[in-house]
């Protein structure tokens, strides 16, 4: 078949293919292989990261039944921005592939290092996760203490005098 003598397919286009896909030139990965551009082309060194941040940015309603399963595992089954963090690991990531579609997935970097064990007073995940150590987060055990003494102080209102003391504020909000 052929429109003004020229062929509609291209039968040496799907043989070179053939041929490229089904020799051994290929890289070979766990679970897959890996066929560069150019025979010489390598990839960079990349080292993974342990963590991963998961966001959650469609809507679970109008999804098939497996994929709010999947959502609800990993608990971004709730707001909209959810956020979940899950290990960098095969299992987790074949899961995250099937719900690639609903989620986005941040790598979590720590450009100060990783803080100290037990050190992780005063600690924040940014939006584009970057793990960071802030000293100014950190809490003074002094004010913990505080706390802790302040809950166990017996002295509370009874119900009569809280619930006095609540209408009050009900009506006059100011």
């Amino acid at each position: 078949m052929s429109i003004a003598g020229k062929p509609l397919f291209s039968f040496v286009r799907i043989s070179h293919l053939l041929k490229r896909y089904s020799s051994s030139e290929g890289i070979k990965y766990q679970g897959f292989t890996y066929y560069p551009r150019f025979p010489d082309e390598k990839d960079p060194p990349y080292e993974p990261t342990k963590l991963l941040m998961v966001q959650r940015v469609k809507p679970v309603k109008g999804n098939p039944y497996w994929d709010k399963k999947l959502l609800k595992h990993f608990g971004l089954d709730g707001k909209k921005n959810s956020i979940a963090i899950v290990k960098n690991i095969p299992e987790v990531n074949e899961n995250l592939w099937k719900i690639k579609h609903l989620v986005k997935i941040t790598p979590i970097q720590c450009p100060n290092g990783m803080p100290e064990e037990g050190d992780y007073e005063g600690t924040y995940l940014t939006e584009y996760g970057e793990f960071k150590v802030s000293p100014r987060l950190k809490i003074d055990p002094k004010q913990i203490e505080a706390t802790e003494t302040f809950v166990k102080d017996e002295r509370k209102f009874d119900g009569e005098t809280l619930r006095k003391l609540l209408t009050l504020k009900w009506l006059h909000g100011w």
